[in-house]
């Protein structure tokens, strides 16, 4: 009595899963709706720096509202399928285990999202490496114009992509009146690229100077910025030394393993005429 209880219970689960699903489709229920009605308790699921990662790599006119969204909704259409498959096809665990499978695999779908976005943000740390001695190199050009503050709000126009979002940062606390060092090390642990709290700390030391020393620092500034471009183009230089090293390898590797194959036919067709 009670297993058939239970068995009429899961098949009103898995209609219920089903219908869900159908009004989804034809507009009857929306998920979307769900999330944006539950969005304070699904906001706390969020990740910290989900918005920086995505703003990484999509840039500042990303909706990352909308693509937490998605995620949201992904997860709970990963849960409803993965529990209405293992309700249908496997009844050797009970519903409470199923529960948890289901809610982990989910789980796991919601991650996704967010470790894509940070696991590009880690492959093109190098490229923000490479990118950052170039750009101070046209913020110095300004600064021997106009002042550091004038000279970043200036260079944010031309900046690569990628700084955007730190600049536009470090721009709105200096323009409400912090005249500390913390906007620059933020703009730098946003950036925790190689030399970024060195250079950042010239920078600061820079927009402080007198005009009597200002050339003096530019200068200092001007060094330390070829040094990194040195090294830029050193590590660019090596990258495509590697790159073409491995193509040669893969061609040699591809070329032996093609003269074995035809010296190993010759000598099975010698044998074999023998």
């Amino acid at each position: 009595m009670l297993s058939s209880l239970m068995f009429n219970g899961v098949e009103i689960l898995i209609v219920g899963i089903i219908l869900v699903l159908l009004f989804n489709y034809i507009g009857a229920f929306s998920f979307n709706k769900f999330i944006s009605d539950n969005k304070l308790l699904f906001g706390k699921l969020k990740e910290e720096d989900y918005d920086f990662y995505v703003n990484s790599k999509y840039g500042e006119k990303a909706d990352v509202t909308e693509m937490y969204n998605k995620r949201v909704k992904t997860a709970i259409i990963s849960f409803v399928i993965a529990f209405g498959v293992l309700l249908t096809s496997v009844s050797s665990i009970n519903i409470a285990i199923k529960l948890v499978i289901a809610f982990g695999f989910a789980y796991l779908m919601f991650k996704d999202g967010y470790n894509k976005v940070k696991k590009y943000y880690k492959v093109h740390l190098h490229e923000i490496n490479l990118k950052l001695p170039y750009y101070l190199k046209s913020l110095e050009i300004l600064i021997q114009h106009y002042t550091v503050p004038v000279a970043i709000t200036r260079s944010l126009e031309e900046a690569p992509e990628m700084f955007k979002p730190g600049l536009r940062e470090l721009i709105s606390s200096i323009d409400a009146g912090d005249s500390s060092i913390e906007p620059y090390m933020a703009f730098a642990r946003r950036y925790p690229v190689r030399d970024s709290m060195r250079m950042m700390r010239l920078l600061y030391r820079l927009s402080l100077g007198s005009q009597e020393r200002k050339q003096e620092q530019l200068i200092t500034f001007s060094r330390t910025i070829s040094s990194l471009q040195a090294k830029s183009r050193d590590i660019k230089y090596k990258e495509r030394l590697d790159k073409m090293e491995k193509k040669t390898m893969t061609m040699l590797m591809a070329t032996g393993a093609g003269v074995m194959a035809i010296i190993l036919f010759s000598l099975l067709q010698m044998f074999g005429s023998v």
